[in-house]
C-alpha cells in the first residue's frame, strides 16, 4: 500500500532513465526499499489501455474506495522497464506477450509525501516518489487480468475509464503527477484513435 503525493515536479530534460549509480541508492534490509539520496524512491506507472483507448482503472483493496492505476517500487540494480513488467504480473496478471509498450515518459515525475505519511523513524526516510510512466496496449484477451496473481493483491476489482477521467477521479495528492504522465504519453496513442477523436469534435 502506498499513499503518496501533494507536490510534483518534472526531472531536467535528457536525465537518464535506466540507469543508477549504486552510490545514489541505499535499501534497508527490513523491507527492501530503495531510496536515493535525495529521499525519493523510484517508481514506476502503469497505464493499460485497451483498442478504444479506454485505461485500466484498479480499486485498491483496502483503500476505502481508493482507485489508481498500478504502480510499484524499482528493486536495486532492477531498470524501469523490468520493474514495470514485474510489477505488470505481480498487480494485474499480465505478461509482457499479453501487451505492447507504446511509450514511456521522458523524465523522472517527483511527487513528495504529505508530511503525515512520512516515517521519520525510518533509515533512510523516503520523503516521496519519482517515477517513470509506461503506456501499454492490452492485446491478449481481458480474460489475461487476474488481480489475484500475486499472494498479496493490490486491487480487488477493475474497470475501463476514459484516458483523462482519472486525472481528476484519483486522490487529489497524485492528481498533478497524473496529468504530468498522462499529457506525455497521449502522443503514443494509435494515429487512428486521435484521428477519430479529432472528428468527432469537428461535429
Amino acid at each position: 500500500m502506498e499513499e503518496y503525493g501533494l507536490q510534483a515536479r518534472v526531472s531536467i530534460p535528457g536525465q537518464s532513465l535506466i540507469n543508477f549509480r549504486k552510490s545514489n541508492l541505499e535499501q534497508t534490509e527490513e523491507n527492501e526499499r530503495v531510496i536515493d539520496r535525495d529521499g525519493f524512491r523510484p517508481n514506476v506507472g502503469i497505464v493499460i489501455c485497451n483498442a478504444d483507448d479506454q485505461v485500466l482503472w484498479g480499486r485498491r483493496i483496502n483503500g476505502r474506495d481508493s482507485w489508481q492505476f498500478p504502480q510499484g517500487g524499482m528493486h536495486r540494480d532492477e531498470s524501469p522497464e523490468a520493474a514495470m513488467y514485474r510489477e505488470l504480473e505481480e498487480e494485474v496478471g499480465l505478461r509482457p506477450e499479453s501487451v505492447e509498450m507504446l511509450g514511456r515518459t521522458q523524465g523522472w515525475l517527483h511527487y513528495r509525501l504529505p508530511k503525515r505519511f512520512i516515517r521519520k523513524t525510518e533509515n533512510p526516510v523516503c520523503i516521496g516518489q519519482k517515477q517513470i510512466w509506461f503506456l501499454l496496449r492490452l492485446t491478449g484477451a481481458e480474460s489475461d487480468i487476474d488481480l489475484n496473481a500475486d499472494d498479496d493483491p493490490e486491487f480487488d476489482h477493475w474497470r475501463w475509464v476514459s484516458y483523462w477521467y482519472p486525472v481528476t477521479a484519483v486522490v487529489d495528492f497524485k492528481q498533478a503527477v497524473y496529468r504530468q504522465a498522462l499529457t506525455q504519453l497521449t502522443d503514443r496513442l494509435t494515429p487512428k484513435s486521435h484521428h477519430n477523436r479529432r472528428r468527432r469534435r469537428q461535429r
